[in-house]
This record gives C-alpha cells, sequence and structure tokens, in this order.
C-alpha cells in the first residue's frame, strides 16, 4: 500500500489533471512536502484522503490502491484469462463485457483507467467505441487498449487516430498485455512479490 504519492499519481487517483493538482499544491489547498534538494512535490496519503473527501472527490481508488481495467471481447475464454492474471497480479480490479453495448454502458459508470477492446465485437466495432470514449470528456484519462487479429497497418494506424493508446495483435501472451497495460498507468512492470494474496 502506497502511503506517498508523486502529482501524477494523484492527479491519476483524483481523475484531474496534473496541472490541477500542482496548483492546489502550491496554492495550500492541498499539503505535502518537497523531496529535499529538488524540486518535487510529494503528498502523503491521508492528506490525500483528506483533500478527496474535502472536494467530494469519490475515494474508491485511493481505499482499494487497484486500477480498474475493463476487458471487452465476445471471446469469453480470452476474457476469463486475461481476468485471471490480472486479478492474479492483485493491483487491479477487473470488469468484463462480451459486446459494445454492455461497454459503452460500463465505461460511463465504473470509468476504468483501463480499457482493454476487441475490435471485432458482435454488435459495434471497436473504432466506434474508442471514438465514443473520446468524446466525453469524464473519460479523458481512460487508457485503450485495442486487440485484434486484424493486421492492416492503415486500420491499426485508424484505430489509434480514433483514441486508441496501444494496439495488440491476436494471439499474444497476456503477460505482454499487462506489461503494456503497466506501461501505459505508469504502474512497474514486475511488482514486488512480498504479500499478495491470491
Amino acid at each position: 500500500m502506497k502511503t506517498v504519492f508523486t502529482t501524477g499519481e494523484a492527479a491519476k487517483i483524483c481523475k484531474v489533471s496534473q496541472q490541477t493538482i500542482i496548483r492546489c499544491f502550491d496554492s495550500g489547498q492541498l499539503k505535502g512536502f518537497r523531496v529535499p534538494g529538488s524540486r518535487f512535490r510529494r503528498i502523503p496519503r491521508d492528506i490525500l484522503y483528506k483533500f478527496m473527501k474535502d472536494n467530494g472527490i469519490p475515494t474508491d481508488a485511493l481505499e482499494s490502491g487497484r486500477r480498474k481495467a475493463l476487458v471487452v471481447d465476445d471471446d469469453t475464454d480470452l476474457v476469463d484469462l486475461i481476468s485471471d492474471i490480472l486479478v492474479a497480479d492483485g493491483r487491479f480490479e477487473v470488469r468484463v463485457a462480451n459486446n459494445g453495448f454492455d461497454a459503452g454502458m460500463m465505461v460511463r459508470e465504473y470509468k476504468p483507467d483501463v480499457l482493454v477492446l476487441d475490435i471485432m465485437l458482435p454488435d459495434i466495432n471497436g473504432k466506434e467505441v474508442c471514438q465514443r470514449v473520446r468524446s466525453d470528456s469524464a473519460l479523458d484519462e481512460v487508457k485503450i487498449i485495442c486487440i485484434s487479429g486484424l493486421v492492416e497497418q492503415d486500420k491499426i494506424q485508424d484505430l489509434l487516430d480514433s483514441g486508441a493508446n496501444d494496439f495488440l495483435q491476436k494471439p499474444f501472451e497476456v503477460e505482454s498485455l499487462l506489461a503494456r497495460m503497466c506501461h501505459l498507468l505508469d504502474m512497474d512492470v514486475n511488482p514486488p512479490r512480498h504479500g499478495r494474496g491470491m
């Protein structure tokens, strides 16, 4: 459990921009300390918790300490495999959807940190889901990793232009998906293994 956060981490937890956190820190609204000999700001957990409470920001991200992942694919075996790996990692809370309609509803309600999205869904294509997520400013912080068996380079570029942050070609190793998720969320790819219960 982290006890001290950087301004970037605090911004992700509060779902605001890093500049907002820095402004609150510099104006004294959000207390903390600077790392001696540097300009880096650090915010202790209890102070961040109080700041979130005082400003009506949901504290569930801070309380669980887990990042929220939404996995969307109509291949239930693959969804189960990805979910198992993420849950075993211990740092993710996972929800799943098997079609684009459910995914659209869940993204708004759940506000995941990362969306793993198959682009060939039975009811809607992933590109459209990307565009819908990107058109909602409340979901600006959601990272999107598209997965698919499709190979055309221009289609991949099309997805990235529609708002996807990354693309992974099927079949893939779930560990490589996890590594990319960690990279997008600024997490350690290989977390310390101590004290992680299943």
